[in-house]
């Protein structure tokens, strides 16, 4: 409404060319205070409609400029229409699911790079890589007060933490810049004939891999609000000491119970070949969700517990037991699996114990713990940290503690073992929030065509 009243006030004033209006909608801070002070400007009072004959251009003008500042209005402060694109929620949020995502569940974040095309994302439609902001205008994080705060197993919409560098290619932009880098610094260092210590001297290493993808796409910052959106359920809360034991989730000692259409994946030893129609068909169990593994000498499945007896009552099923990857899995020079570091042995089914900080936490620092927190006090908090001779030094500061500025969440996918998520990227700050996933309005199955039975849902 302040939109449509900034108009209107400018109107008043004699300002009523196209860009007048534009101005009014961007730039208000600007444009209403030189209605008061620029004596040039004076009051003419609002536009008396009955005298003025419209043409059909100017119809339509006004018209589209009320559906665009209403739309992004709607957008921008209560609902904004969502779709699914990957299977990482399965079977809770499925491939194909359109939805609608409550801003005002936890407060509408306020647009931080507010200059930019309308309805688009990152990227001007029809280009690959053509941004769709400007940036010399910009600012800060505020957020609006909501009906609530984002709550343990809320389906929730963010911006994804890790996509504030990307590889500008549509190929690589949306995946994790960091995990690209350190694969391809390793890749550099056997290319090297493995020298030296791969970790000790780890920054050069990436140094010449952010060279090699600089030169041959670009590198660039993306600014918060301009990340790419992902959805996750909320599985660990700010305060929490969060861990998982072979694929069971703890919160301060006791378990969390995800929703019953939750997927982890199970090897199935058969005596014979299952078939993938009949499992899609009977089980609602994708192809993708699928794979047989050579190593093992059986089916990977990812499955809800609901469908488990079933398959076991296959005539060609041996056994089903659930998959997990213990601690020490990795290749310590490869470590995929947040802090990222090969003093931390961690893997997505054994993971943790990790403390979440909450605002106004004073955690204790000291070389150990630092990996784990390195990266939200600087990149989230926009602290300056350095190591010197065993020493931390946050803003030219040496210390031993650090005083939190905002909370933090662990989100996972539902399907387990086909999701990146916290445990690979570690903690979401309470500014990458977004909404709340609340309300399926379509959904398609890219196999078998619309799920009636889904439509018009209540996310849960």
């Amino acid at each position: 409404m302040l939109i449509v009243l900034n108009v209107e006030l400018s109107k008043c004033f004699g300002q009523r060319t196209s860009k007048d209006y534009f101005l009014a909608i961007v730039l208000p801070w600007f444009t209403i205070p030189q209605l008061a002070y620029d004596g040039r400007i004076k009051y003419t009072g609002p536009i008396d409609w009955t005298k003025r004959k419209k043409s059909s251009f100017k119809d339509w003008g006004d018209a589209i400029l009320f559906a665009v500042v209403a739309a992004t209005i709607i957008r921008t402060f209560t609902l904004e229409a969502f779709t699914i694109p990957t299977p990482s929620m399965e079977k809770s949020l499925r491939v194909g699911d359109y939805l609608f995502v409550s801003k005002m569940s936890y407060g509408p974040r306020m647009p931080m790079t507010p200059v930019s095309f309308p309805f688009a994302h990152h990227t001007l439609p029809g280009t690959a890589k053509a941004q769709s902001y400007v940036e010399w205008f910009t600012l800060p994080y505020f957020r609006l007060p909501g009906f609530g705060d984002v709550e343990r197993l809320d389906a929730v919409v963010f911006n994804f933490p890790a996509g504030d560098t990307i590889i500008n290619d549509p190929e690589l932009s949306g995946h994790n810049y960091y995990d690209i880098i350190q694969r391809n610094a390793y890749d550099v260092w056997k290319r090297n004939g493995e020298k030296d210590d791969f970790w000790a001297n780890k920054s050069k290493y990436e140094q010449a891999a952010r060279n090699y993808f600089d030169k041959k796409y670009g590198i660039k910052a993306r600014p918060l609000d301009k990340r790419e959106n992902y959805i996750k359920r909320c599985t660990g809360m700010p305060g929490d000491t969060f861990e998982i034991i072979d694929g069971t989730i703890y919160a301060n000692g006791k378990i969390i119970q995800l929703p019953t259409d939750a997927q982890m994946e199970y090897i199935v030893t058969t005596t014979g070949e299952l078939n993938s129609r009949i499992l899609k068909e009977q089980y609602d169990i994708s192809p993708g969700d699928m794979q047989y593994n050579n190593e093992l000498g059986a089916y990977l499945i990812s499955m809800p517990v609901s469908s488990i007896q079933s398959i076991k009552d296959l005539s060609v099923v041996k056994e089903v037991t659930q998959y997990s990857l213990p601690r020490g899995s990795y290749d310590d020079t490869h470590m995929p699996i947040f802090p990222n570091d090969p003093n931390f042995n961690w893997t997505a089914d054994n993971f943790g114990p990790l403390y979440l900080p909450k605002k106004g936490d004073v955690l204790d620092l000291d070389l150990s713990n630092l990996p784990l927190y390195k990266r939200a006090i600087t990149a989230y908090e926009g602290n300056h940290l350095e190591v010197k001779n065993g020493d931390i030094y946050i803003n030219g500061e040496k210390t031993t503690s650090y005083t939190f500025k905002q909370n933090y969440y662990m989100l996972m996918g539902d399907n387990r073992h086909h999701s990146a998520d916290s445990r690979f990227w570690g903690f979401v700050p309470e500014d990458h929030v977004v909404g709340k996933a609340v309300f399926i309005w379509f959904s398609k199955d890219p196999y078998t065509g619309i799920r009636w039975n889904r439509i018009f849902n209540l996310v849960r």
